[in-house]
């Protein structure tokens, strides 16, 4: 219902900016609204307070796996490149910061934050400009198909997934004396090749979900894998490791939760369920290691 009409001889006023004179009224709810409170409406105007009341019973738009439509920019992965470059200047700034934030077998049952903050350090400009063009390349693809929750969430799974390769594949020292000898478990990793390689991974499995074609990414993967085994110092171990929960991690998103109705998006809620238990299954995983 309309409000009453302001009294004979009374000035209307725009509810928002009382002190702006407006003798046009929204089509919605009656009330006078000045031109900056004006949205054109398919009749008249309404007034802004309206648009934003009916914005919210407006289904919003979801992809295929159900994420919400964006205009398109890759916002987070602009977000962890910055990061990355930020953590690299620092590392140049202060060469210490690399010890306290890779990862390596041996510390990271008492300082398990390394699983992840060692994705975000890098080892040198070319290593960290290979991981950035990567990133920002599959960011373009796989964050608005996904959303930006699920894809923060696949980066990161990733990142711990590429650390977690890392431990499993290392030897432990036998008797629980470290030497020099047990290479594998004292030296340290930086680098966001296992969360790209995750991404490498979870691109594979939308593509053949959508029924696309992903010829040209097997031909990246296995020349990078290649490399991981030819030249020293990478670690192939992450690159294995991400990929594979990058995958995983995309099967459930791709697979599951999908509604009857193909014209409706997925159940996002399963999703998540299964995220959850992908990081669950990797830190028990981890705790095996070390506990065995």
């Amino acid at each position: 219902m309309n409000p009453a009409p302001a009294a004979a001889g009374q000035v209307p006023t725009c509810p928002r900016h009382p002190d702006r004179e407006s003798y046009v009224r929204c089509q919605r709810c009656g009330r006078p609204a000045c031109p900056e409170c004006q949205r054109p409406a398919a009749v008249g105007i309404h007034c802004v307070d309206c648009v934003r009341e009916a914005s919210k019973t407006v289904r919003q738009g979801r992809t295929t796996f159900g994420g919400a439509v964006t205009d398109g920019r890759p916002l987070v992965t602009f977000w962890i490149i910055g990061i990355c470059v930020a953590v690299y200047l620092l590392q140049t700034v202060q060469p210490s910061l690399t010890r306290d934030i890779a990862f390596a077998p041996i510390v990271g049952d008492t300082q398990p934050w390394r699983f992840i903050t060692s994705g975000f350090a890098h080892g040198g400009l070319t290593h960290i400009a290979f991981n950035m063009y990567a990133l920002y390349v599959m960011g373009q693809y796989l964050e608005p198909m996904l959303g930006r929750a699920r894809y923060i969430a696949l980066y990161l799974l990733s990142a711990f997934g590429g650390s977690v390769g890392i431990l499993l594949l290392a030897s432990k020292p036998a008797g629980g004396v470290v030497t020099l000898a047990d290479e594998s478990w004292i030296t340290a990793a930086v680098g966001a090749s296992g969360a790209v390689f995750g991404l490498f991974g979870a691109f594979l499995v939308l593509q053949r979900r959508l029924g696309r074609s992903a010829a040209g990414m097997y031909v990246v993967i296995g020349i990078n894998a290649v490399i991981g085994f030819v030249i020293p110092g990478i670690a192939w171990q992450a690159h294995l490791g991400g990929l594979i929960t990058g995958a995983v991690a995309a099967a459930a998103i791709g697979y599951l939760g999908r509604a009857k109705d193909p014209l409706q998006p997925p159940d996002r809620r399963i999703h998540w369920v299964a995220l959850g238990g992908l990081f669950v299954v990797l830190v028990l995983l981890s705790v095996a290691k070390y506990a065995l």
